[in-house]
Parts: C-alpha cells; structure tokens; sequence
C-alpha cells in the first residue's frame, strides 16, 4: 500500500489566485502621487517591484509563499525557495536577502518545519544571498515562501513587456510540472517523472540569468502560475503579437501522457479561461494546449532577445545543460496575440 499523503493537498503556483481575479481587484486599489524612483509597479504586472536608491543602483522586492506540492519537506522547502528567488533573476537583478514566510500548523511535527527550513536556507545560500530573518504563524495549512531583496542597475532591468518586433523568445527549462504534479497527487506519475519534475522546479534560474548578462534581453519573465501562455499573453502587453512553434517547446512527455488523461489543474482552466481568449491554435492537440496553459512551480525564465543574438544565447544555456529552446518569435500586431503552431518537428 502507498503511504499516507502526509502534508501534500495541492498547493505550488497551481495556488495561486487567477489572473482575472487579481486585475480586477489591482486595477481598483486607489494610486497616489506617481514616484519617479518606483521604476517597475504592479501596473504592468511584472514579476517584481523595482525601486531607484541611486543613479547607479535600485532594489528589487518580491515575495511569494505556497502550500506544499510534493510530500518531502525539505524538497518543498527548495522549491517555494527556489521559486520565490526566480523573480529576481527575471528582473536582472542579483539576490541580496531573503525573510522566511511561514505557516504552520501547532499540532504538526516541528521537524517537518526544520526540513522545509533546511531546504529553503540552502537555496537562499545558493544564491548567494544571506537569509535575515522571517515571519511565522499558526495556521491550518502549511505554508512556506520568502520575501527577497535583489539589486539591480537601473539602466539594466528586464521588464516583462519590453519585447520588439523580430525578437525570438527564448525559454529555459520544460514545462509541465503542475501537470506532473496533479497526477502524482492521485498515484498516477512515474517515479522518473516526478525525479525529472523535482529536480528542474529546485533549479535556481541563477545559472540561466548569468548566461543572460552578456545579452541584450528586450524583456524577461518567469513562467510561474499564469502558465506560459498567461506570461506570455503579459509579455505582448496589448501592443505586440508572436507566433509560438509548439514542437520547440521544451516539455516532459509524461506531461503530455498525463494531460492526455484528463489529469489536469483547475488553476489550468482558470488560465486557458483568461488568457484563452487572446491564443489562436493551428493544429496543436488537446495535450500540448493543456501543457501551454499548465501553471508552473519554480519555471524557467522566458526572454526576448534579438534574432541575430539568439542562437548564441541558445548555446550558451545548452551549454550548461540547460533545456532550452527559442519557441517563437515576436512580430507586429496582428488580428490574434499569440498564434501557437504546431510546426515541423
């Protein structure tokens, strides 16, 4: 008999409120005076704030918190951390310090919190960034995250809606995990696949960010809980179009089997319900679409950078054993968003 699910209900990104949702109740908080250092808002709904100290420097805030999505408490830990220090990378910046965010219930085993603990302090150090301290309380649920501080130059910001015309779109690791994650919570993943799964959602998008800097990257994100079409519809910020090749997509195939089997996420449908209608599909099946709308858990980072420089970049994060792939391209504007093919293998 498998063992008793210990503290695992559903929880990663696939927690996270909808898009939808969270526009509506954003686009109604009441603004004051424009700040001229608060370079990067939620207006454009990036994946973290930026602030301007000086001519030379600006702090990156961010923060992000979950419930657990595997049943290891230490692997929890890395991933809610390893996601949570993901915005920073997508900003450009570099991680300074992290506070702990923590809710935990009193009647559960404090060494389940010492593991989850574990893990998301060494991510924090793997960083290079030094955990300060944190916030705790009772609660009913476990839940674990950081709030980080990153630094970055001013003139050296990836936002996530700085994408042209002609910029290719890079992606840095496979998708699926949500997928993944939902069929393993009923018993129905491999083992491999939740190992492959595991193993990229505690990837620090660290190592990718480093090949980034000797780019010039238009715009950036982290494909998290809107999924990649969710980001992407973002990316194009009402002003762009692209045209995504679902075949250069990276994915784990059993997200494809699995989803193929109707194991899929509600914060799935709650992304294909948003972002849906801005997508055409041209001959993609009902997998690889379910893939595309799949929230993410500690995803890879998604850029625009220049045609000429792409295939550079490429061989660069392939050269760290990364899985990357240039999935598309951004053009003018056109009558659709986002056009996804499925192109020649």
């Amino acid at each position: 008999m498998p063992e008793p699910i210990i503290f695992c209900k559903g929880g990663g990104c696939t927690a996270k409120l909808g898009a939808g949702v969270l526009n509506h109740i954003l686009d109604r908080l009441p603004k004051g005076p424009a700040d001229p250092n608060l370079l990067v808002g939620f207006d454009s709904r990036d994946d973290a704030a930026v602030y301007r100290v000086s001519d030379e420097l600006a702090m990156v805030q961010t923060l992000d918190f979950f419930p657990p999505m595997v049943e290891d408490p230490y692997l929890f830990g890395q991933i809610a951390a390893a996601n949570a220090l993901s915005d920073v990378y997508a900003m450009g910046g570099v991680v300074k310090t992290a506070l702990n965010i923590v809710c935990f219930p009193e009647t559960m085993d404090l060494n389940v919190l010492g593991e989850i603990l574990r893990g998301g302090a060494e991510k924090v150090l793997e960083a290079g960034g030094q955990l300060a301290g944190g916030h705790s309380i009772a609660d009913a649920d476990v839940k674990y995250g950081l709030s980080v501080t990153g630094l970055v130059h001013p003139g050296k910001i990836y936002q996530n809606n700085g994408g042209r015309p002609g910029d290719r779109l890079v992606l840095t690791k496979r998708l699926g995990v949500g997928i993944i994650c939902t069929a393993n919570r009923v018993q129905e993943a491999s083992p491999s696949a939740m190992r492959d799964a595991t193993a990229s959602m505690t990837l620090l998008n660290r190592y990718a960010a480093e090949c980034f800097r000797s780019f010039p990257i238009h715009a950036c994100t982290d494909v998290t809980g809107f999924g990649f079409l969710g980001h992407l519809h973002e990316m194009m910020d009402g002003r762009l179009s692209c045209r995504v090749d679902a075949n250069r997509v990276p994915v784990f195939p059993e997200a494809l089997a699995y989803a193929d089997e109707f194991l899929l996420t509600a914060a799935g449908q709650r992304n294909r319900n948003h972002a849906g209608p801005f997508v055409r599909f041209e001959g993609v099946s009902f997998a690889m679409q379910e893939v595309l709308f799949d929230p993410q858990t500690s995803g890879g980072l998604l850029a625009a950078v220049p045609e000429a420089e792409a295939p550079r970049l490429l061989a660069a994060l392939r050269d760290i054993g990364l899985p990357a792939a240039i999935v598309g391209e951004i053009t003018q504007p056109g009558e659709t968003e986002i056009t996804v093919t499925q192109g020649q293998e």
